[in-house]
């Protein structure tokens, strides 16, 4: 979510020929500009502020680097996303998140998911979720603009995600699992309560098999950009977000959902 679960390792960003540095102060390049290999390399940076970001997240922009490269930014062509109305909640899972050994909190405990979402994986090679990301993003919940999704079983974390929120529009970040099926729990979860609130779209980043089997799809990145715009102007759900009590109890499969242009 990317929602992301690997560091990028790209050699590209090297080249100052292909994509441009950016001063504390420089405006992104057009996205036009964003290389086809790696694809949707942009920009690189030395900061990551919370100014930066939420530009960056405006203009359908996000960052993904490891620890020992700058700050990368991204705007893939096509754009991973998963429309609320097509969610796809198969009938395990369905099962799953009603089942009573479950809960699922909103804004609990944000830098415990983001550092869950950092821990090691089997087969990963390091993480992108540096302890400046861990910063940066606190400040922006701090701020209002970055949310969480908590899966607990008793009183253990075993899973959730997080991301930013622009007005109704989410930009998913990561999410993590330490149970069966937590971070889809989170993720359908999610899509349920913010669909209620105007939200149509959450932007997934970049294709996973993981993403694929919960509905999301890849649209071009032309397609992503007018569907934010709108979006994004719209009021922003008051912070700290609190799920409706009655949402996991009338949670359904969504079955064969019209697609969103």
């Amino acid at each position: 979510m990317a929602w992301l679960a690997t560091a990028p390792r790209h050699s590209s960003w090297q080249n100052s020929r292909v994509i441009p540095w950016l001063g504390p102060d420089a405006p992104f390049p057009p996205l036009a500009a964003a290389l086809d290999e790696p694809n949707g390399l942009l920009a690189a940076s030395a900061d990551l502020t919370p100014r930066r970001l939420l530009d960056a997240y405006r203009q359908g922009i996000f960052p993904w680097y490891s620890g020992d490269q700058p700050v990368l930014w991204w705007s893939p062509d096509p754009r991973m996303v998963l429309f609320t109305s097509e969610v796809h909640i198969s009938k395990s899972l369905r099962k799953r998140i009603r089942s009573s050994k479950i809960r699922v909190t909103f804004d609990s405990c944000f830098l415990r998911v983001m550092e869950g979402c950092a821990a090691p994986r089997p087969g990963q090679d390091g993480t992108w979720i540096t302890d400046e990301m861990i910063e940066a993003y606190g400040r922006l919940f701090e701020m209002g603009h970055a949310h969480s999704v908590e899966t607990w079983e008793d009183d253990r974390l075993v899973g959730g995600l997080y991301g930013v929120a622009l007005g109704r529009m989410f930009f998913g970040e990561s999410m993590f699992s330490r149970a069966a099926d937590a971070s889809k729990v989170a993720l359908v979860t999610l899509v349920r309560q913010i669909e209620r609130w105007g939200f149509r779209c959450i932007d997934c980043q970049m294709s996973t098999n993981h993403l694929l089997s919960l509905g999301a799809r890849e649209i071009p990145r032309s397609a992503f950009l007018r569907q934010i715009k709108p979006l994004i102007r719209q009021p922003a759900v008051p912070s700290p977000w609190k799920l409706d009590t009655d949402l996991l109890g009338t949670i359904e499969s969504s079955g064969t959902a019209s697609q969103s242009p």
